[in-house]
Parts: structure tokens; sequence; C-alpha cells
């Protein structure tokens, strides 16, 4: 993938004004971020100041890119960002030439989590759930099933909902200079966007609990270390790791890929009788596909396999 898909529009220098945490907490929006209809007259976010759309997409041969384009506010997440989010994975869903699909964000900051001046988002505990459930949720709902690997380039801050978005993801890299910040605790509220479910699966319950009731905030290498996510890098190498990744998983067998990451989800929640029946009818599948008997006949053949995620 070229380094051009790595670049960051509107790279924010100054900090904003923020919620619990000036370093990534929920960070406060100033208003200057407006609505506007596409050409296919859906709504998109944009930045009255560059105009840009908040979510970017990109797309280079069957690596797909979703940038977070919110740098000014580290890229808090309103109810429109969220909608336009959904819609672009939606798009990526629908996209039979998709391999790989990266989820990084603009400027300094994954992503600051609830913007706290989106108006009438967490108002009181209504609109809570309705922005839980109606904006959050689809989206973590959509990386869940996506039947592509998605990688989460954590660039910065990832804090309260953005820490739940990254690790929704397949695979998190993360720059060393980034945090997961579980910030929920500090304006009392829950983690939510599946961040209990992530967290308990990825820290173990009680380490899960003491981060997210102390608002722990995990430093990326310590990140790595936990388990929390794949890799912690150098700043610096970040943008070529994550290209190399990327590249690497679009040209691996990405229908085995996807039942992989069907086979791993059941696993939550199955027995181990319930995940060998599962296996067998997954490995069944992966038998029939093109790039098995690719990959056999390159084995066979001592060359490198072609595939095609068909």
């Amino acid at each position: 993938m070229a380094r051009g898909l790595w670049h960051h529009p509107a790279d924010a220098t100054k900090r904003p004004d923020a919620g619990p945490d000036a370093d990534g907490g929920q960070a406060m929006a100033d208003g200057r971020w407006a609505e506007a209809s596409d050409e296919a007259g859906s709504v998109t976010m944009q930045n009255d100041v560059t105009r840009e759309p908040a979510i970017l997409m990109q797309q280079e041969g069957g690596i797909h890119r979703l940038t977070l384009n919110r740098p000014q506010r580290l890229n808090a997440l309103t109810r429109a960002m969220l909608s336009e989010l959904s819609d672009r994975l939606a798009d990526i869903a629908a996209d039979a030439t998709a391999r790989v699909l990266v989820i990084t964000g603009a400027g300094r900051a994954f992503s600051a989590g609830q913007d706290l001046t989106d108006a009438g988002a967490i108002e009181d505990g209504r609109a809570c759930r309705n922005t839980v459930e109606r904006y959050y949720n689809p989206v973590i709902r959509q990386i869940h099933s996506l039947d592509l690997p998605v990688i989460a380039g954590v660039n910065g801050i990832a804090a309260g909902a953005g820490v739940s978005l990254a690790l929704a993801c397949d695979m998190v890299v993360a720059a060393e200079s980034a945090a997961f910040d579980i910030a929920f605790a500090r304006i009392g509220l829950i983690p939510d966007a599946g961040g209990t479910h992530q967290l308990q699966r990825l820290l173990g319950p009680a380490r899960a609990k003491a981060a997210a009731m102390l608002g722990e905030k995990i430093a990326a290498p310590a990140a790595e270390q936990l388990g929390l996510i794949y890799r912690a890098v150098p700043d610096q190498e970040l943008a070529a790791t994550v290209d190399a990744l990327a590249a690497r998983l679009a040209n691996a067998p990405t229908k085995a890929l996807a039942l992989m990451k069907q086979a791993f989800h059941a696993g939550d929640h199955h027995s181990l009788e319930q995940q060998l029946a599962l296996e067998a009818e997954l490995q069944s599948q992966a038998a029939d596909t093109e790039d098995f008997a690719e990959g056999v006949a390159a084995f066979l053949a001592k060359r490198a396999p072609g595939f095609k995620g068909i």
C-alpha cells in the first residue's frame, strides 16, 4: 500500500479544550462542524474550515482505509460522524474487491471518544441509550462481522469509546507514544460500544475491572505486554508497519481469514464440543475454496501462492 494512504490532513498541533483528561479524555467540540449532503443524498459531516468529510475513505487495490478526520477535536465522535462511519463500512462490506480494512485517525489522536458537546447525545439516560444503540453498536457490529481483516492503526490517544472502537478491530498496532485511556469512570459512565466485552476478553476479569473502575490510561507498550493490542512500534515506524501488515493480509487467503474470524468470535461463548463442530464446518468451507487448491498446488510446486480470496 502506498505511503500516500497514510497522509493525515489538517494535522492539528494545538490542544483543544478537553473533558476529563486534556491528553485524551472525551474531547470538547467547538461547534465548527456541520452536516452537508453528498451527491448520493446521504449526510456527510464536514469541517466548516477545511470542508473535508469527517470520515475519509481511500482505496488502493484491495486495501481500504477509513480515517477519522476531526483532528482539531482529537477525532471526538458525534452521532453524525458515527452514521457516516457506518455508511462507509457498509460500502466496504458490499465491495467484492475489498480484502483488508485499516482504521486510523487524522492528526495526533486516534479518537478521544464521545464528543461531550454533541447536543442531545448523552444528556440523560434515555439519550445515552439511544446514542449507544443507534450509533455506536451498529458500527461495532459491522466491524465484527466484516468478512475481512480489520487493522486499527492507533496513531495517538484512544480514549473512552475510542478504545472500544480500536479494540473492535482484529489487530491493533499502535505508536509507542499512544495510550488507551479507559476514561469512562471519570465522568460517571461505564465502558460501552463493546468495551466491557473486549476488555474482559483481552485482559481477564480482574485486570479489566481494575482498569475500568480506576479509569486507567494504559501506554501502548504496556498494552502490548498485557495482550490488549497486537503490537506497539516506534512512532516513526507505525505507517510502514501498518502498510506492510495490510499488504501481507491482502495477499493472504482472505476467505480463510474470514472463516477464522468467525471461529474466534464464536469461541468466546462456545463449549469445546460446539467449537469442534464449528471448526469442522468452517474447515469444510475453506477446503472448497480456490485458495485452498492454490495453496496446496503452490506448496507441492515449491512456489509462492497467488491467493485471490475465493
